[in-house]
């Protein structure tokens, strides 16, 4: 999201950087409510996947490395979070 804001057109980085901040905010409740053997942990594991395939998505749409990275680190995640709500279900 900061490398989002420092690109000299940030008017284009808008849904990017909303999608950042979304996924990362989801991304640190679903480790809470794992950490804390919530037992909606499975759903929100589940969400969180799909709020990291949004954010992989709208990265892959811009040509800048760091957002590219980040695609690359929200299939990651997005994996595991399927994994961990598979596992939790």
């Amino acid at each position: 999201m900061d490398a989002c804001l420092g690109e000299e057109d940030v008017k284009m980085m808008v849904d990017c950087i909303r999608l950042d901040r979304d996924c990362a905010n989801i991304c640190f409740t679903a480790v809470e409510l794992m950490a804390n053997n919530s037992p909606f942990a499975a759903q929100l594991c589940d969400l969180c996947a799909q709020i990291c395939d949004a954010c992989a998505d709208e990265c892959e749409k811009h040509d800048a490395d760091h957002c590219h990275r980040c695609a690359e680190v929200c299939r990651r995640c997005a994996e595991e979070c399927r994994r961990m709500a598979a596992m939790a279900a």
